[in-house]
């Protein structure tokens, strides 16, 4: 091999071994940077004791006691006049204050006169600091009249029974007396009148519902 040749072969040579090593570097420099990205300085520090955060209930029951049967019996075959008294104890049962007591009405039965018209089914609802004596009807100390309304009014806007805070535990002793007013009818011959008042059925649903406490917003 002629010496001019031996001279390029051994640039060549040493330019490859340049590039390789510049490669291997940059490599090498890839490796540490990305190694280098999860190498930080971190310090800490939290509470020696945990502190204790556990969720409160909002709970409402209809109680059934030898004073207070609730909407448990069907009104039987009605008539102008007559008036049915149901007693209901209502409870806050959970851990949290409850903020106003509503009761709504609801009928399962569809175009029944008994509650889409304000003359027909009232509904009348007295408060007692305690429970009700059934047999007599009364309350032991002074009763509260809450309302005197249309069974009508009550599906539409409800009836607010207790306005703000009720604590839990608390008892609520209410009676309901459910009311067909005097209405006069004739029917001829065997025949109803129209909008009869008679030979209707409604399936009546009582709901009471209370709301949460307003929220706490507290900084220590």
């Amino acid at each position: 091999m002629s010496t001019k040749a031996a001279a390029r072969g051994t640039r060549h040579a040493g330019a490859f071994k340049t590039v390789a090593g510049i490669a291997a570097t940059a490599v090498a420099g890839l490796a540490i940077t990305s190694s280098g990205v999860y190498a930080l300085l971190k310090a800490q520090a939290f509470n020696s004791t945990n502190v204790a955060a556990q969720s409160g209930t909002l709970l409402l029951t209809l109680n059934s006691t030898s004073t207070s049967k609730g909407f448990s019996a069907d009104l039987p075959l009605v008539a102008p006049g007559d008036q049915y008294s149901r007693y209901v104890q209502v409870q806050n049962a959970g851990t949290l204050p409850g903020n106003n007591l509503v009761l709504s009405l609801t009928d399962g039965t569809t175009g029944n006169s008994l509650t889409s018209d304000a003359g027909r089914l009232q509904v009348k609802i007295d408060s007692c600091p305690s429970a009700w004596n059934v047999s007599a009807g009364t309350c032991g100390t002074t009763a509260t009249a809450v309302t005197n309304t249309s069974a009508l009014a009550m599906k539409t806007n409800g009836t607010t029974l207790v306005t703000g805070a009720i604590a839990p535990n608390a008892t609520q002793f209410y009676k309901v007396t459910l009311i067909v007013p005097d209405i006069t009818e004739t029917s001829v011959n065997g025949t109803l009148p129209a909008n009869t008042i008679q030979n209707l059925t409604s399936s009546l649903r009582f709901t009471f519902t209370m709301d949460q406490r307003a929220a706490n917003v507290t900084s220590d």
